[in-house]
């Protein structure tokens, strides 16, 4: 049996960092599953006008649960050109830092994936390509010619392509992005930290946990099946959980709603204080156009709770009847109906069977051996 432990060099478009602790999570995650197998080193570069960075770059080099993480911040520049150039320049400064590793893992294209293929023609080094993006999703926006092109090419060379869901596997394949050799891979979800906590509620306790951009999560629209619920004079208690680009518009659109002594927004959450949030509440809600997967529902469900989520993306993959309720997208009114019907039902879902198909499909372990069987296979 092939026990030997790999040097994996992820190369990160989205990644948890100094200014945003939330962005790619899920990524850092696929990390900390990996490198239980594998010894993992992470690479993410961001843009920055920050004033502790110089000229050139500045680097944070850490070790954080068993993943060597390295951070380059490059100073920011008006010029596309230039900035891509400081991109790619940033990224080989990281890898030099680092060992020669045996496969590269391209989490998010193109660029990264253009890295990782000069690599593979200069030294020879096998990459595999994650790819978390719903741009690929009808309604989404991947366009454009050069972009397109690069992007098959990148994807051809791959060992392996990687998707956390089945639909993004094929919206890929339909914009002629072909491999011989695609995965499916969920995402993780840290069944050990999320668990159920006992609670009990007098008013029943509702929670979305978002990014606040309201064109892919359509907060708005879930704002307005809240207030088809007030008009019912169905007594509820929301929590919105996150922040971003769309939260201070999301608070004054509440404003519309009677009882905004109903709703509480807790800003972003993290560690500890984000599970001991979500997991007070009764069932989760997820309003969005379009979604990969939604790793807040697999939270949810580790925490035993059920959901009521649009029907879009990935989503029908892991949601059915034995653990929420679907709506289709954009319809306030199916929305508000489904919420009412769970504010009636969420006590009858079984917590343990919840958590247990969490365990099966998407805990640290499961998908740490899922990945290391695709790097042994190369």
């Amino acid at each position: 049996m092939d026990n030997e432990r790999r040097h994996i060099v992820f190369l990160a478009r989205w990644y948890p960092h100094r200014y945003d602790p939330m962005l790619g999570l899920f990524v850092q995650r696929h990390a900390e599953a990996a490198a239980l197998y594998n010894d993992i080193s992470v690479i993410y570069v961001h843009p920055d006008d920050g004033k502790d960075v110089s000229r050139n770059v500045s680097i944070d080099d850490e070790t954080i649960n068993n993943v060597r993480t390295i951070r380059v911040y490059y100073k920011k520049s008006k010029s596309k050109i230039l900035s891509l150039f400081k991109y790619f320049r940033a990224n080989k400064i990281a890898l030099k830092r680092l060992p020669k590793p045996d496969i590269i893992h391209v989490h998010v294209l193109t660029r990264l994936g253009l890295i990782a293929w000069w690599h593979k023609i200069m030294h020879g080094t096998p990459y595999i390509i994650t790819e978390h993006w719903s741009r690929y999703l009808p309604g989404n926006d991947f366009s454009g010619f050069f972009r397109k092109k690069l992007t098959k090419t990148v994807v051809k060379h791959a060992s392996a392509v990687t998707t956390v869901t089945e639909i993004l596997a094929k919206a890929m394949q339909d914009h002629g992005l072909q491999n011989k050799n695609y995965v499916i891979v969920p995402n993780v979800v840290d069944i050990n930290a999320f668990k159920p906590q006992p609670h009990h509620n007098e008013v029943p306790k509702i929670v979305h946990v978002s990014c606040f951009e309201n064109k892919s999560k359509n907060i708005t629209g879930l704002i307005d099946a809240l207030q088809i619920l007030e008009e019912r004079n169905i007594n509820f208690q929301f929590v919105f959980i996150g922040d971003g680009v769309d939260f201070t518009m999301i608070k004054d659109y509440v404003k519309k709603l009677k009882h905004q002594e109903s709703i509480r927004f807790t800003g972003v959450l993290e560690g500890q204080d984000y599970i001991d949030e979500l997991s007070s509440n009764d069932f989760l809600v997820l309003s969005s156009n379009y979604e990969t997967q939604g790793v807040v529902l697999l939270e949810a469900f580790a925490c035993g709770m059920p959901v009521v989520s649009t029907n879009v993306g990935g989503i029908p993959e892991i949601v059915n009847e034995s653990n929420g309720i679907l709506v289709p997208p954009q319809d306030p009114k199916k929305l508000a109906d489904a919420m009412e019907t769970m504010l009636q039902t969420y006590q009858n879902y079984d917590a343990n069977a919840l958590r247990e198909g969490v365990i099966k499909k998407f805990s640290n372990e499961s998908v740490g051996k899922l990945l290391n069987s695709i790097y042994k296979s190369l």
